[in-house]
């Protein structure tokens, strides 16, 4: 290994997921000089990625930042607004609430709540716009190893023997972080017993860019609105139940969607492999460690109840590039003590009031209670007809907010 670093910069991300390569391009046209440490073997064929994210309003913004929009036209489908459906048994039918693009503030560019965008079109539009940033050195193909931090720098190995002596460093490599367990910063949670369903459907009723989501006892069923009037569904179920059911025919998986969900979304049938994948509640105990800061699934993986985990860290983005930039403005280093606590301050609560108000909402609604279903009811009702609580929600839920980081508002 070498004595001496091989590189120096500014900021260093490990990890070259959307959090990761959205916050690399950023800071580079901010001014950082920045390394994005990127496992993927470029020579390789990617697994296909079948998933899909509600990017909201404030993600979408960040992500037009980073100038992403042009290389993702064509590929995404615009949120128009969100439902919400209590089922199980009600004297007076199924409660709902739903609200829209009219209940938020008028964007200048006429944005809606959000877009629908592909896992993989997206991570290959960032990829596009990183390629050409000048004040971005990507090192492919090379995994991080371990870490020693110091009063004025880091110094980051990686496995191929290449260091990289850094100001501040990025932790973007997800839920089970190496950079992370470097820094000796643990994690809270727990399993949710549940798994989600996935799959890209083909619908016969018009889904109207309307995101809809059924409460059953079991757990939520929704589907998400794709170009085409195809619909991504996600639904929960118990640990093994979703796996099981992900494995079987074609035939059989469209025949119990049908008999179970046909009279909320209309008919259905397959258009993708489907996939299933365990749900658990994970929170680290500190977003921030000597010369490093934890994004994205590092830092907070919560209940996708509501599609937030991806915005979630596309918020950690925004802030961690305000913090860096402001500091600078005033002199201050962007790695130190000082600079780093006001990105934890700024990000701790938001991640983790997100997490449990998700699991509230599970909670809350995952269930045939005689006595919480009138209690569900009247939330629903009004949040539905009470204006400023709908707004709010609206607001909240497309994160079109104020105390947002600039680049969101």
């Amino acid at each position: 290994m070498p004595d001496s670093p091989s590189l120096k910069v500014e900021l260093a991300i490990i990890g070259a997921g959307p959090v990761g390569t959205s916050l690399a391009i950023l800071a580079a046209r901010a001014g950082f000089s920045t390394l994005l440490v990127d496992a993927r073997d470029p020579q390789a064929t990617p697994p296909r990625d079948t998933r899909n994210f509600a990017i909201v309003r404030g993600s979408w913004r960040l992500l037009g930042a980073a100038g992403v929009h042009p290389a993702l036209e064509g590929e995404t489908e615009p949120l128009m607004g969100l439902e919400a459906t209590d089922g199980g048994r009600h004297w007076f039918g199924a409660p709902s609430v739903l609200f829209d693009t009219v209940d938020l503030p008028a964007d200048a560019q006429g944005e809606p709540l959000g877009q629908m965008v592909p896992a993989a079109a997206l991570q290959a539009a960032l990829d596009t716009v990183a390629a050409n940033e000048p004040n971005l050195t990507w090192w492919r193909n090379t995994r991080f190893a371990t870490l020693e931090t110091g009063p004025a720098h880091a110094r980051i190995d990686m496995e191929d023997g290449r260091t990289v002596e850094a100001g501040l460093i990025a932790a973007c490599d997800g839920v089970n972080s190496g950079v992370r367990t470097a820094l000796g910063i643990t994690t809270e949670g727990r399993p949710y017993g549940k798994s989600v369903f996935a799959a890209d459907v083909k619908l016969e009723r018009a889904h109207g860019g309307l995101a809809r989501q059924l409460f059953t006892p079991e757990g939520p069923f929704a589907t998400l609105p794709l170009p085409g009037n195809r619909a991504n569904l996600a639904w929960y179920m118990k640990t093994g139940a979703a796996e099981v059911m992900a494995k079987q025919p074609v035939e059989a998986i469209e025949a119990e969607l049908n008999a179970r969900f046909s009279a909320f979304a209309g008919p259905m049938t397959l258009d993708g492999p489907p996939l299933a994948y365990p749900l658990h509640l994970q929170l680290a105990t500190s977003l921030v460690g000597p010369r490093a800061a934890l994004l994205g699934d590092a830092a907070h993986r919560i209940n996708p109840l509501a599609g937030q985990g991806l915005n979630l860290g596309f918020k950690d983005v925004g802030a961690l590039v305000d913090v860096m930039t402001e500091s600078r403005s005033v002199g201050l280093d962007p790695g130190s003590d000082t600079s780093l606590q006001r990105y934890q301050q700024w990000r701790r609560f938001d991640a983790a009031s997100t997490a449990m108000f998700m699991d509230a909402v599970d909670r809350a609604f995952s269930n045939d209670n005689a006595i919480l279903k009138p209690l569900r009811g009247l939330a629903l009702t009004a949040a539905s007809r009470i204006g400023p609580i709908r707004r709010a929600m609206a607001r909240q839920a497309s994160a079109d907010q104020s105390d947002l980081p600039s680049m969101m508002r």
